[in-house]
């Protein structure tokens, strides 16, 4: 769900107009030109395609072996903000998802791409995923999963807030976003941030109606 979500996230959240015209590089990681074999691997994963992938997932193995859907996420939610800390240390490493030029004394030349001293977005994002993980984790010893949906809710609040925030001082990945008031990292995170406050608000108002039940018992 994680794989194909991510990939095709990226074929049609960003680079639509390409694939558009070469169906058979969305799946699969080579072509075939002028006769030849060719070898491309997969150009790109979008984060928010992978999110919409593993909730599909979910969905499809709790339904398969009768769990609840958001028991499942209330759990997956922590780790899956741990994976998120690797894959943007993975990033920094590679030179990838560059931020904007800085003069900060923290910003990081990336000597592979150019000699211009950036944000390290990268990093900002991997602590912020980090911290999240964390505090899920003591969220979830200390009860907070005992109301379904709530951890969940959190995740995606925090977790696309925290990459709403960062993108301001990332570089835009595809020319069109420079034509954007918001970019499209940063579209997409916001009905992310809705559906978690939605759980959240969800969650609230069921504590309060198990409460005045009790207080009517």
């Amino acid at each position: 769900g994680t794989v194909i979500g991510a990939r095709l996230g990226q074929v049609l959240f960003y680079e639509f107009d390409y694939y558009k015209d070469h169906l058979l590089e969305m799946l699969f990681p080579f072509r075939i030109s002028n006769g030849k074999f060719e070898w491309t691997g997969y150009q790109g994963l979008a984060s928010h395609g992978g999110a919409v992938g593993i909730l599909l997932a979910v969905w499809l193995y709790a339904r398969k072996y009768k769990f609840s859907v958001l028991w499942v996420l209330d759990r997956l939610v922590i780790v899956v903000a741990l994976g998120g800390f690797f894959i943007r240390l993975g990033n920094f490493f590679n030179s990838e998802i560059l931020g904007l030029p800085s003069t900060l004394p923290w910003a990081v030349v990336f000597a592979k791409v150019d000699l211009v001293p950036r944000h390290p977005a990268q990093l900002y994002e991997a602590l912020a995923y980090l911290s999240i993980f964390i505090g899920l984790w003591f969220f979830y010893k200390r009860g907070g999963h005992q109301q379904k949906g709530r951890l969940f809710g959190l995740f995606l609040v925090l977790v696309f807030s925290a990459r709403f925030l960062i993108e301001f001082v990332k570089t835009d990945q595809k020319e069109f976003e420079s034509s954007l008031v918001l970019n499209m990292g940063q579209l997409l995170s916001i009905p992310f941030v809705i559906a978690g406050l939605y759980f959240l608000l969800r969650g609230k108002k069921n504590e309060e109606s198990g409460r005045l039940s009790r207080i009517d018992e």
